[in-house]
């Protein structure tokens, strides 16, 4: 075994063999995969290994599709069979809300130039004469579905890297990894150690103790998991052809064809938690005893709609364990508390995402960052918050509930009260319904005072609509305050402040106290890796706010610029909380609690000063991401309370109302105001988003300025444009694929909401460059159908900025 490698993998299953053939694949051939026991030992080696293409998040639809077209590939360089059977998918609807999500996927399938579409009961039938469709209002029908032999998958993985000169080392567990001050790791095992500079933790059921060796935890949890097959059915041994896999979500089951029998599997309500205190070292190739009884309600439920099921014996159960986190999706990416660690555990769908997840992890580690958005799988998702309570919870949540709809907005209830602020129960007393939002329990929406919110979902709009309405109009008319305690919040100190955030930042550092800037935070690609507004407080000190779902992702980024000795960096977002007051009536409301002078002439937009309001020391900023006049103000957590109770009694003439998050996006949207992780992100180039004012390459050096470099003379690929839709009973909630009149696809939805100053539904979208023109009319697919839009010259509401400057 050598001594050095470039990069070490930790867990010989999918996923790890996966890592390691792109590795190599990408041209790190000097790489190392350290497997505990045999290959696909774990939770690959009993794996149902389904197919499937879509996804409700674009970029993870890409990968899967990467992957689906993979195996073949695969199989024909290695000449390792991967077991791949597609006789498609039939999904099937029984429900109003499961048709519209099918319909969303079809017009999504279009966008991506894929195979998902409508079927007829006949034509289905015909596909699966085995099924019973009654009670079924909808049938879509994915041709490339199907599955795959999990070992042949790993086996060809592992023999591709080989062939490529990476090296695999079977029953080697790792007992230790050591940072040492380089930032390399010694990875320590009983057949000696290897000194590497990229430790990759794919160690799958054991992911959570290879991270307690760096030091560190991960939100994971095992279950099991079970599945059955049938013996051979007379029925199918019948057919000349393979029956395509049921997709029957609104019945919690799976079932495919498996030999000449069925397979069947269930996430039943009743889950049953495995290893809760630490998978065991000497688990390999086991599986649990049967307990069929336990998803027997979801398989009586498959004999309904497969009737030949019934008559079958059970040939084969695997009850095997599943590791999942809190939200059912891959923890993955580089670990910000330490140097060269990166994760890939958790994922659930590991036949259908593999290949994208290999390839991702290469890109990354190789280049410094991946071509796609990876955020919804971003481990930095999830803070030290995220504890064993939190974890089980939403995992109990996410299984139980892993075929139920994710619709826009959606709030579970799992895994709440975690973290919360002094003002909690007075919001809640307003009639605060709450959102999570990083762990904070934050207002999405209020009832009004003495009332009691009920949320509801669907992809249509929902009895809430008029309470969010109800806040925007008061806000455009009077004046509204919006919690913005969840903001991303940070204190730069020191002489080497201004030096430190010019060298991370491409706008211009503000060189007047009481001064403060929108400004980009350039990634290793030169796309938007985070928007910013910098305040000046002191010679010596500044003050930084950004997304608060980005404050663990971001320290990434701030580690890349070396701190000033005699500089310190804080996040502060636990200690501070802020308020963003809004409206026309905003500056009446608080010159009655602030001896500063808010007048115009005296505070312009864009400016900040450190004042007393209501007896309370505030940093307050004059911007709004409501697009009208407003201050956002940041006071100690002790003092919230304070604060909060002296703009609502001071303001109560005035009509002053809390308002919540779904207002926020409302308003930011008609305003045409981009946020991060839907319109800004690592992906996009400035050029694309409007922020090419913002890059001033005059400056010696900044933060992805050679990147930037590259590509800013390059025309946009797609501009960020703004749309009114000609639609009645829903909008656009982001990911919604535009086309052309004529049907060809040219782009999709970001954001949209609808504009209650415009009194029309909104949307942001990503458009090709050479289809964007001021009054050009397109088709966005809301709830799968077409609907007319039209392009606008700018923002829907108050396109000139008069009202945030007023």
């Amino acid at each position: 075994m050598k001594t050095h490698a470039q990069a070490v993998v930790i867990g010989g299953g999918l996923i790890g063999c996966s890592i390691l053939y792109h590795l190599a694949k990408l041209g790190w051939k000097d790489v190392v995969l350290l497997e505990r026991d045999e290959l696909t030992s774990g939770s690959t080696w009993h794996a149902a290994a389904g197919l499937h293409g879509l996804h409700d998040n674009n970029n993870i639809s890409k990968i899967q599709y990467y992957t689906m077209n993979l195996y073949k590939e695969l199989e024909k360089e290695t000449g390792q069979g991967c077991g791949i059977f597609q006789p498609g998918a039939l999904y099937l609807a029984q429900t109003e809300e499961r048709e519209h999500q099918l319909r969303i996927q079809a017009a999504k399938a279009l966008y991506f130039g894929v195979g998902f579409y409508e079927l007829t009961i006949e034509e289905a039938q015909a596909k699966h004469p085995l099924v019973n469709f009654d009670g079924v209002r909808c049938v879509m029908f994915e041709p490339d579905g199907g599955n795959v032999d999990p070992s042949g998958v790993t086996q060809a993985y592992a023999t591709g890297a080989r062939q490529m000169g990476a090296e695999i080392h079977r029953f080697c567990p790792v007992t230790g990894t050591l940072q040492q001050p380089d930032g390399s790791w010694i990875v320590e095992t009983p057949n000696g150690n290897i000194n590497t500079q990229w430790v990759i933790n794919a160690a799958g059921l054991w992911g959570r103790e290879v991270a307690a060796m760096a030091g560190f935890k991960l939100p994971l949890q095992p279950t099991e998991h079970q599945y059955f097959v049938t013996e051979a059915i007379p029925e199918i041994e019948k057919l000349d052809f393979r029956l395509p896999s049921v997709a029957d979500r609104d019945g919690e089951y799976y079932m495919r064809q498996e030999g000449n029998g069925l397979l069947i599997g269930a996430y039943e309500k009743n889950l049953k938690f495995w290893a809760e205190n630490g998978t065991p070292q000497g688990f390999g190739h086991e599986l649990f005893a049967d307990d069929l009884d336990r998803i027997m309600e979801n398989v009586m439920r498959a004999m309904d709609r497969v009737p030949v099921a019934a008559t079958a014996g059970v040939k084969r159960v695997i009850n095997g364990p599943m590791i999942w986190a809190p939200d059912s999706a891959a923890l993955y990416g580089p670990v910000p508390e330490l140097k060269n660690y990166f994760c890939c555990t958790g994922i659930i769908p590991g036949f259908s995402q593999s290949g994208g997840l290999g390839l991702m992890t290469a890109q990354w580690i190789i280049d410094g960052e991946p071509e796609f958005d990876m955020f919804p799988w971003d481990l930095t998702r999830f803070g030290p918050w995220a504890d064993k309570k939190f974890t089980m919870e939403k995992v109990a949540d996410q299984y139980s509930k892993r075929f139920a709809i994710h619709f826009p907005f959606e709030e579970r209830d799992a895994g709440r009260m975690t973290r919360l602020r002094p003002i909690y129960q007075k919001q809640k007393d307003m009639g605060a319904v709450f959102g999570l939002n990083y762990g904070w329990e934050h207002p999405v929406w209020y009832a009004g005072k003495g009332k009691v919110g009920h949320e509801t979902y669907g992809f249509t709009r929902q009895p809430w609509f008029e309470e969010v309405r109800r806040e925007c109009t008061t806000l455009r008319n009077g004046v509204g305050i919006i919690d913005v305690s969840n903001f991303g919040k940070y204190r730069i100190k020191g002489a080497g402040a201004a030096d430190w955030i010019d060298r991370l930042i491409a706008n211009n550092v503000p060189k007047e106290i009481g001064r403060s800037c929108l400004t980009p935070m350039l990634g290793v690609r030169g796309g938007i890796a985070g928007d910013f507004t910098v305040t000046k407080l002191a010679d010596d000190e500044f003050f930084m706010v950004g997304t608060g779902i980005g404050e663990r992702y971001h320290q990434r980024y701030f580690q890349m610029v070396d701190l000033p000795e005699g500089t310190t960096f804080e996040t502060i977002t636990d200690d501070y909380c802020g308020f963003n007051v809004a409206g026309p009536k905003s500056r009446e409301l608080l010159s009655r609690l602030t001896q500063a002078d808010l007048s115009n002439g005296s505070w312009k937009f864009m400016h900040s000063r450190q004042i007393t309001v209501a007896g309370v020391a505030a940093i307050a900023i004059r911007v709004s991401f409501t697009g009208d006049l407003g201050w956002e103000l940041y006071v100690l957590e002790k003092d919230q309370e304070k604060l909060w109770d002296a703009l609502l009694e001071t303001g109560e003439d005035l009509g002053v109302i809390p308002v919540g998050g779904r207002s926020l996006g409302s308003l930011r949207i008609e305003k045409g105001y981009g946020s991060w992780s839907r319109e800004y992100s690592p992906e996009y180039w400035p050029q694309e988003v409007g922020f090419e004012h913002l890059i001033k390459m005059d400056k010696p050096e900044f933060l992805g300025k050679a990147a930037y470099a590259k590509i800013k003379d390059k025309p946009p690929r797609e501009l960020l444009v703004n749309m009114t839709v000609e639609v009645t009973n829903a909008d656009a909630s982001g990911g919604e694929p535009i086309f052309l009149p004529d049907g060809t696809p040219v782009g999709r939805v970001s954001s949209g909401a609808y504009g209650f100053s415009v009194e029309k539904s909104v949307a942001l979208c990503f458009i090709k460059t050479e289809y964007v023109k001021p009054g050009a009319v397109f088709d966005i697919a809301i709830l799968g159908k077409p609907h007319r839009a039209t392009l606008l010259d700018g923002p829907a509401f108050d396109p000139k900025g008069e009202r945030l400057r007023a």
